[in-house]
Order: structure tokens, then sequence, then C-alpha cells
């Protein structure tokens, strides 16, 4: 026999129970959405072509900050340029053996 669920949605022991209508969701994402809209409106390509171009000005002039940044937007994190080369080999690997076979 399961616990009873509680008023609250959840079991004896703090689970959720089935059918639980959930929780109000973070209160503050429709602003963010809202704030994210805007910003996006406000920019134009050429605003981002012009910001990249500072930020590579700004690399080449030894800015270690901005050759980080630029280095992070353009390559990735390395663990992640890393983990995407070993999935795009296995994925090549798997593809070769399935025309094989």
């Amino acid at each position: 026999m399961s616990p009873s669920p509680s008023p609250n949605g959840r079991d004896a022991r703090g689970r959720f129970t089935p059918n639980n209508a959930g929780g109000p969701g973070n209160p503050h994402a429709a602003k963010v959405g809202r704030l994210r809209s805007a910003l996006l409106n406000a920019v134009t390509e050429d605003d981002m072509a012009a910001v990249a171009e500072r930020l590579v000005e700004m690399a080449r002039s030894g800015d270690l900050p901005a050759i980080r940044e630029l280095l992070l937007r353009v390559l990735g994190r390395p663990l992640e340029a890393d983990l995407l080369e070993r999935i795009e080999r296995l994925e090549a690997s798997l593809g070769s053996r399935a025309g094989a076979a």
C-alpha cells in the first residue's frame, strides 16, 4: 500500500504523489523572457558584427579576458569540444559499420 497523499501533493516521505499539479514555477521566468525579447529586438546583426570585430581587436592586442572570451565563443569549452569530436568520430564509425552490414 502506498503512502496516502497529503493536501500539498506530497506523500508522508515528502515525495511528489501521482497527479501532483506541480509548483508555481519560476516567478521571474516571464519577466526574463520579456527582457530577452527586448534585447534581441534592440540588437542588430551590424551591432553584433561591430562587437565581434572589437573583441577580435582586443584579443589581438593581448587582452587576456578578450582572448579567453573569443576562444570560448568560437571553439567552445575545451572539454565540450573534445566530447563533440569524440561523438562525431563515434557516429562516423557507427555509420560506416551500418553501411557495411
